[in-house]
């Protein structure tokens, strides 16, 4: 597949995604009220969630930096190294991981149950859309190197 059709699948950043996902489960908390709960500490829970989702984003984009690489997640192909240390460690996406776990503290935040059902559909775009191009992109380009490394860290958690 080339660079252009890549580039096709690439066309939300995921931190607008992300954003856009957070509006659309705030909308969907609005709607049937019999569905809200509330549930004993509540918002320690929403800031146990996604304070370390944050975290991890921060962390990550600044694995990226100090390597010397692209942090545009829309642009593999400018990608110069593969990236395995630090977070990049544990999880071959931990932007995206952080970007779900924040999701997650404001599903709860929210006290709806409307708002969970949008974690797994975010689970499933960002696979389809945004990590399987980027890896087609980086195997392509770093080719054993890639999958030596996809090969030994899961693509989540």
């Amino acid at each position: 597949m080339s660079a252009s059709m890549i580039a096709l699948e690439l066309k939300i950043p995921p931190l607008a995604l992300t954003l856009g996902f957070a509006l659309a489960m705030w909308l969907a908390s609005t709607q049937n009220p019999q569905l809200a709960f509330t549930i004993p500490a509540q918002q320690f829970i929403a800031i146990a969630l996604a304070g370390p989702g944050a975290g991890i984003v921060l962390v990550a984009w600044l694995g990226f930096r100090l390597a010397g690489t692209t942090v545009n997640p829309t642009r593999p192909h400018s990608t110069t190294r593969v990236v395995g240390s630090g977070v990049y460690r544990l999880s071959r996406n931990p932007m995206y991981l952080g970007f779900l776990l924040t999701l997650a503290g404001w599903a709860v935040l929210l006290g709806h149950a409307l708002p969970f059902l949008f974690l797994p559909a975010f689970v499933l775009y960002m696979n389809r859309f945004q990590i399987a191009p980027e890896e087609r992109m980086l195997a392509a380009k770093f080719g054993s190197d890639y999958e030596a490394y996809r090969q030994a860290v899961r693509r989540w958690l």
